[in-house]
């Protein structure tokens, strides 16, 4: 059974940093592709950046620049580094793999 569990989540000041982190079971991590999205309330959810199973990365331009993916194969985890956070990034955090998705994890960023 595949499974996704994030972690990492939390309440932080504009201009702080957060690492997510979502592990993947059930499944060989090192080939899939790894996703990260958002959802604000009231808003669709949007993918924020993918990690390819090659490490090949790739970014929503709202993150560009702010936000780092990155994976460890021995440890079956995708993390996403978030630096200089906005309010806007407030948002539940979901990773995503294989069509199957985490529960999130709250991130509340505080002007």
């Amino acid at each position: 059974q595949v499974q996704l569990m994030e972690s990492g989540g939390g309440l932080v000041q504009a201009g702080g940093s957060l690492r997510l982190a979502c592990k993947l079971s059930g499944i060989d991590f090192s080939v899939q592709n790894m996703y990260w999205y958002r959802q604000a309330p009231g808003k669709q959810r949007e993918l924020v950046a993918i990690i390819t199973s090659g490490g090949i990365t790739n970014y929503a331009a709202f993150v560009k620049g702010r936000f780092t993916i990155t994976r460890d194969n021995a440890l079956s985890t995708a993390y996403l580094q978030m630096n200089d956070l906005k309010p806007d990034d407030t948002a539940v955090y979901y990773c995503s793999s294989r069509n199957t998705w985490g529960q999130g994890t709250q991130v509340t960023v505080s002007s």
